[in-house]
């Protein structure tokens, strides 16, 4: 697996399906500030619909349809992502905990599901809605220290101190 993240704005996501697992893609694309290029809802794409997509979310759909449509949206060079079908799936979305511009993932590849979402939890209860305001704090202390010329170790050691000092992570 290749961490990355990926800025929506540079991206064309479609996202085909039906059901709860349409819905449960549109709002993890909502959450992640994400607007989709274009939805098909109990509808499968044409080999045209991908040409504009650059990623394409699919959920809700049997197997069958599934399979077809991966293989189509691939050979237009669109990556993939099949809820539940890691063997179809060019890509995995982590689990997820959102704290603002804070942003932790978990992921097992695909090898334990439970798991990721038991560590999931527990980031959920470690990490509250504060961290949105934490996180604001720390932004504004490294913003100052780069404007005095602070190095990005140096910026390093004074947010691990400053952290330390607060006992945020204690």
């Amino acid at each position: 697996m290749l961490p990355i993240m990926l800025d929506p704005r540079s991206l064309r996501v479609g996202v085909a399906g039906s059901g709860k697992g349409l819905a449960k893609r549109l709002e993890l694309l909502a959450e992640g500030d994400v607007k989709p290029s274009a939805v098909f809802e109990d509808f499968l794409p044409s080999a045209e619909n991908f040409a504009a997509l650059n990623l394409l979310f699919v959920a809700g759909l049997d197997e069958s349809a599934s399979r077809g449509l991966a293989q189509a949206a691939r050979r237009a060079g669109v990556l993939v992502n099949v809820e539940d079908q890691p063997a179809l799936c060019d890509f995995h979305v982590p689990a997820q905990v959102r704290r603002g511009d804070l942003l932790f993932t978990v992921s097992t590849g695909g090898r334990s599901p439970g798991l990721a979402r038991a560590l999931r939890e527990d980031i959920e209860r470690r990490f509250g809605p504060e961290w949105d305001e934490k996180l604001d704090e720390i932004a504004q202390l490294r913003a100052r220290w780069r404007s005095q010329g602070a190095s990005s170790d140096e910026i390093a050691d004074r947010t691990r101190n400053f952290l330390g000092a607060k006992e945020w992570l204690a």
